[in-house]
Protein backbone atom coordinates (compact mmCIF):
# COMPACT_ATOMS: atom_id res chain seq x y z
CA UNK A 1 0.00 0.00 0.00
CA UNK A 2 2.75 2.39 0.99
CA UNK A 3 4.49 1.64 -2.15
CA UNK A 4 1.78 3.52 -4.93
CA UNK A 5 2.47 6.96 -3.28
CA UNK A 6 6.04 6.20 -2.89
CA UNK A 7 6.03 5.90 -6.61
CA UNK A 8 3.84 8.65 -7.41
CA UNK A 9 6.54 10.37 -4.91
CA UNK A 10 9.27 9.18 -7.17
CA UNK A 11 7.84 10.22 -10.53
CA UNK A 12 7.32 13.91 -9.08
CA UNK A 13 10.59 14.16 -7.90
CA UNK A 14 11.87 13.01 -10.98
CA UNK A 15 9.89 15.52 -12.81
CA UNK A 16 10.75 18.41 -10.60
CA UNK A 17 14.06 17.65 -11.54
CA UNK A 18 14.48 16.99 -15.05
CA UNK A 19 12.30 20.48 -15.56
CA UNK A 20 14.66 22.47 -13.08
CA UNK A 21 17.31 21.49 -14.94
CA UNK A 22 15.74 21.66 -18.10
CA UNK A 23 15.08 25.38 -17.31
CA UNK A 24 18.91 25.75 -15.65
CA UNK A 25 19.74 24.78 -19.28
CA UNK A 26 17.83 27.00 -21.16
CA UNK A 27 18.77 29.79 -18.87
CA UNK A 28 22.29 29.15 -19.44
CA UNK A 29 21.38 28.84 -23.56
CA UNK A 30 20.08 32.46 -22.82
CA UNK A 31 23.15 33.82 -21.52
CA UNK A 32 25.56 32.21 -23.86
CA UNK A 33 23.37 33.80 -26.74
CA UNK A 34 23.92 36.86 -24.56
CA UNK A 35 27.46 36.67 -24.56
CA UNK A 36 27.65 36.16 -28.45
CA UNK A 37 26.12 39.40 -28.58
CA UNK A 38 28.42 41.04 -26.68
CA UNK A 39 31.16 39.72 -28.39
CA UNK A 40 30.48 41.05 -31.65
CA UNK A 41 29.59 44.65 -30.17
CA UNK A 42 32.65 44.90 -28.65
CA UNK A 43 34.17 43.71 -32.18
CA UNK A 44 32.50 46.33 -33.71
CA UNK A 45 33.01 48.96 -31.26
CA UNK A 46 36.81 48.14 -31.64
CA UNK A 47 36.84 48.50 -35.44
CA UNK A 48 34.82 52.34 -35.27
CA UNK A 49 38.03 54.36 -33.93
CA UNK A 50 40.18 53.06 -36.94
CA UNK A 51 36.94 53.72 -39.58
CA UNK A 52 36.79 57.10 -38.04
CA UNK A 53 40.72 57.68 -38.29
CA UNK A 54 40.63 56.57 -41.87
CA UNK A 55 37.58 58.69 -42.87
CA UNK A 56 39.49 61.49 -40.83
CA UNK A 57 42.53 61.92 -43.30
CA UNK A 58 40.47 62.72 -45.80
CA UNK A 59 37.65 64.71 -44.68
CA UNK A 60 39.33 66.88 -41.83
CA UNK A 61 36.58 69.44 -41.68
CA UNK A 62 33.60 66.67 -40.59
CA UNK A 63 34.67 66.85 -36.98
CA UNK A 64 30.75 67.17 -35.64
CA UNK A 65 29.90 63.72 -37.97
CA UNK A 66 33.36 61.45 -35.76
CA UNK A 67 32.44 63.38 -32.64
CA UNK A 68 28.72 62.23 -32.73
CA UNK A 69 30.37 58.56 -34.15
CA UNK A 70 32.45 58.45 -31.07
CA UNK A 71 29.87 59.87 -28.42
CA UNK A 72 27.37 57.05 -29.85
CA UNK A 73 30.21 54.36 -30.04
CA UNK A 74 30.70 55.65 -26.37
CA UNK A 75 27.42 55.34 -25.30
CA UNK A 76 26.71 52.18 -26.65
CA UNK A 77 29.81 50.56 -24.58
CA UNK A 78 28.18 51.99 -21.53
CA UNK A 79 24.74 50.62 -21.85
CA UNK A 80 23.66 48.03 -19.11
CA UNK A 81 20.35 46.40 -20.02
CA UNK A 82 19.19 44.43 -22.69
CA UNK A 83 16.78 47.15 -23.82
CA UNK A 84 19.15 50.23 -23.33
CA UNK A 85 21.88 48.36 -24.98
CA UNK A 86 19.19 47.68 -28.09
CA UNK A 87 18.48 51.88 -27.54
CA UNK A 88 21.87 52.72 -27.76
CA UNK A 89 22.86 50.16 -30.38
CA UNK A 90 20.06 52.32 -32.82
CA UNK A 91 21.37 55.10 -32.21
CA UNK A 92 24.97 54.15 -32.61
CA UNK A 93 23.73 52.63 -36.71
CA UNK A 94 22.68 56.21 -37.31
CA UNK A 95 25.87 57.63 -36.90
CA UNK A 96 27.54 54.90 -38.67
CA UNK A 97 25.26 55.72 -41.87
CA UNK A 98 26.50 59.64 -41.54
CA UNK A 99 29.97 58.49 -41.72
CA UNK A 100 29.51 56.20 -44.15
CA UNK A 101 27.52 59.02 -46.10
CA UNK A 102 30.56 61.53 -46.01
CA UNK A 103 32.24 58.97 -48.37
CA UNK A 104 30.41 59.95 -51.39
CA UNK A 105 31.58 63.32 -51.54
CA UNK A 106 35.23 62.50 -51.06
CA UNK A 107 35.95 59.41 -54.62
CA UNK A 108 39.47 58.92 -52.71
CA UNK A 109 38.30 57.38 -49.70
CA UNK A 110 35.75 55.34 -51.74
CA UNK A 111 39.34 53.83 -53.27
CA UNK A 112 41.59 53.87 -49.91
CA UNK A 113 42.40 50.28 -49.30
CA UNK A 114 41.88 50.80 -45.84
CA UNK A 115 38.84 52.25 -45.83
CA UNK A 116 37.45 49.74 -48.17
CA UNK A 117 38.71 46.78 -45.88
CA UNK A 118 37.07 48.30 -42.45
CA UNK A 119 34.07 48.60 -44.55
CA UNK A 120 34.17 45.15 -45.37
CA UNK A 121 34.66 44.09 -41.81
CA UNK A 122 32.00 46.13 -40.73
CA UNK A 123 29.55 44.87 -42.72
CA UNK A 124 30.77 41.38 -41.60
CA UNK A 125 30.13 42.16 -37.75
CA UNK A 126 26.93 43.55 -38.78
CA UNK A 127 26.13 40.16 -40.32
CA UNK A 128 27.12 38.30 -36.91
CA UNK A 129 25.51 40.75 -34.92
CA UNK A 130 22.43 39.69 -36.60
CA UNK A 131 22.60 36.36 -36.73
CA UNK A 132 23.83 36.32 -32.90
CA UNK A 133 20.35 38.60 -31.82
CA UNK A 134 18.59 36.19 -33.79
CA UNK A 135 19.83 33.40 -31.99
CA UNK A 136 19.42 35.41 -28.68
CA UNK A 137 15.66 36.24 -29.22
CA UNK A 138 14.83 32.45 -30.52
CA UNK A 139 16.38 31.36 -27.20
CA UNK A 140 14.73 33.79 -25.04
CA UNK A 141 11.49 32.95 -26.73
CA UNK A 142 12.20 29.06 -25.76
CA UNK A 143 12.96 30.16 -22.48
CA UNK A 144 10.13 32.11 -22.09
CA UNK A 145 7.36 29.71 -23.13
CA UNK A 146 9.00 27.30 -20.38
CA UNK A 147 9.05 29.35 -17.83
CA UNK A 148 5.47 30.22 -18.52
CA UNK A 149 3.72 26.76 -19.53
CA UNK A 150 2.17 24.79 -17.12
CA UNK A 151 3.05 22.73 -14.79
CA UNK A 152 6.87 24.01 -15.28
CA UNK A 153 5.84 27.61 -13.97
CA UNK A 154 5.31 25.88 -11.04
CA UNK A 155 8.56 25.06 -10.93
CA UNK A 156 10.13 28.21 -12.39
CA UNK A 157 7.98 30.40 -10.30
CA UNK A 158 9.41 28.07 -7.17
CA UNK A 159 13.25 28.66 -7.97
CA UNK A 160 12.61 32.26 -9.25
CA UNK A 161 12.89 31.70 -12.99
CA UNK A 162 12.09 35.22 -14.43
CA UNK A 163 11.65 36.33 -17.78
CA UNK A 164 14.53 37.79 -20.27
CA UNK A 165 13.87 40.33 -22.34
CA UNK A 166 14.05 40.68 -26.25
CA UNK A 167 16.78 42.02 -28.04
CA UNK A 168 14.18 44.64 -29.88
CA UNK A 169 15.00 48.01 -31.97
CA UNK A 170 12.41 50.04 -31.26
CA UNK A 171 12.94 52.53 -34.43
CA UNK A 172 12.48 50.75 -37.54
CA UNK A 173 14.83 52.74 -39.44
CA UNK A 174 17.29 51.11 -36.94
CA UNK A 175 15.99 47.57 -38.00
CA UNK A 176 18.13 48.02 -40.99
CA UNK A 177 21.56 46.76 -40.74
CA UNK A 178 24.54 49.05 -41.78
CA UNK A 179 24.43 49.88 -45.62
CA UNK A 180 27.17 51.31 -47.47
CA UNK A 181 27.13 51.98 -51.01
CA UNK A 182 29.54 53.34 -52.91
Amino acid sequence: MWLIPLGILLVLGAYVISTYNGLVALRNKVKTGWAQIDVQLKRRYDLIPNLVETVKGYAKHEQETFEKVIQARNSAMGAQSVEEIAEKEGELRQTLRSLFALSESYPELKANENFLKLQEELTGTENKISYSRQFYNDTVRIYNTRIQSFPANIIAGIFAFTAKPFFEVADAREREAVRVQF
